[in-house]
Order: structure tokens, then sequence, then C-alpha cells
């Protein structure tokens, strides 16, 4: 489970999150949706630990602050980083060593053949594509085996059939009991997968959906209601 309570992060004078509190539980995907600049990738940042901030998160009733709870903790960032001379199989290892992760060879190599990386195991870092770095950044996520998955506009730079394998990893998570929590401002991506959605603007989240209480309701329909625009 993950649970932010009263988050706040500045840049200078600009209030980049204000006073964020938000829960998603184990098994559950939680969206944070809207615009460019709303705060979103500040709040997965905040929770993966690579910005400083106000307020407490919590992962699996543990701060997010101790080794214990990051050990849980998988990360895709929307700005995928490659060591320049790591091979794709070598950033995977590393990852899976580091964590000391139960993952087997076997199933990394599962997750190669999933993202079409298998003929690519070889090459470095330096010589892949923004889309390449993404689906290596995904396999290093999945290589600790998360209790808590979080993904920055995971979808921008893969191609349609990485986006599928991407939608299926999701649910897949979801019914292991990971808690998944997805940033995005791509309504279309996340609509079969989302449980909880919280949709920000302006640094704050202006409300919350949960699917279980709207049913069938349309995504569009959901997000501009909320934020008062013309669906067009």
């Amino acid at each position: 489970m993950l649970e932010i309570q009263e988050l706040s992060k500045s840049y200078g004078k600009h209030l980049a999150v204000d006073q964020v509190s938000f829960f998603v539980p184990d098994g559950q995907v939680g969206v944070l949706l809207g615009p460019n600049g709303a705060g979103k990738s500040t709040i997965i940042k905040s929770i993966a630990g690579l910005v400083r901030y106000r307020g407490r998160i919590g992962i699996q009733g543990m701060s997010s602050r101790t080794l214990d709870a990051k050990r849980l903790l998988g990360y895709v960032p929307e700005i995928p980083a490659m060591f320049d001379y790591l091979t794709v199989r070598e950033h995977v290892e590393y990852i899976r060593r580091a964590y000391a992760s139960p993952v087997t060879a076997e199933e990394i190599e599962e997750m190669f053949v999933r993202f079409e990386l298998a003929d690519k195991q070889e090459k470095t870092g330096n010589e892949l594509s923004k889309g390449m770095m993404q689906k290596v950044s995904i396999c290093c996520a999945l290589a600790i085996r998360p209790k808590v998955l979080l993904l920055d506009e995971p979808m921008v730079g893969l191609d349609p059939r990485a986006i599928k394998e991407l939608k299926e990893v999701v649910l897949e998570q979801k019914e292991k009991g990971v808690t998944v929590l997805i940033s995005t401002h791509m309504l279309e991506m996340v609509e079969e997968l989302w449980d909880v959605m919280f949709v920000m603007e302006k640094s704050h989240i202006i409300g919350s959906y949960r699917k279980a209480d709207v049913g069938e309701k349309d995504l569009d329909d959901l997000f501009f209601e909320m934020t008062g625009g013309e669906h067009s």
C-alpha cells in the first residue's frame, strides 16, 4: 500500500506540490491524472526518494525514507537514464543483485522476450533509443518484485506492442497484490487499468474517483466534469 500525507514540495519560490494527501491500497492501480506541470512527476519523485519534501510517505506501513521500504519500491521514470557502458543485461543484473532479488535468470529472459529486448541484451546504454531505454527501465523495476510500482508517464516513447505489454504487466501486478501508481496526462492509456483516480491541477489534487463507485462511466467525462473543461 502507498500512503501520502500532506506532501509539499517547492523549487525555489515555485510551489510544485501543495499539501497533497491520498492512499492506494494493495492490489489497486492509482492514477495521478492532470496536465503537464500539475505536480504529478514531483509526487512520483518524492515517493522514489529523488527530491526532498515536506510531509509523510508510507510504503507498506513503513516510512519511504527507510531502506526496508526502498527495497519494496519499483520505479520507472519519465525520462529513463542508462549507464553508458553497461549492457541491457548488465543493467537488469545490477538491479537484481543490488536488491538481492529472488527473480531468476529465466524470469529475466522472459521479460526480455516480452519487451523485444532478447536480441539487444549486449547493446550498451549509449546505443539505445528512448523507447528501448524505457523498456529496460520497466524490466529493472520488475526485476526486484516490487510491492509498490511507480510509473511516471510510462507510455510515452513506447511502440504499440510495448504499450499493450505494459498494460498487461500492470494488470498482472495488480492480481499479485502490488500497489501501482501511474502518473499520466493521457486519459486513453489508463482507461482499462485504474481503480482510483486523483485529478491534479496547479499543485493540488482537486478531486478523486473510485472506479467501484462510478461503474462504466467514461473517464473523459469524469475528468472534464472535475476540471470544468469541455470534452471536444
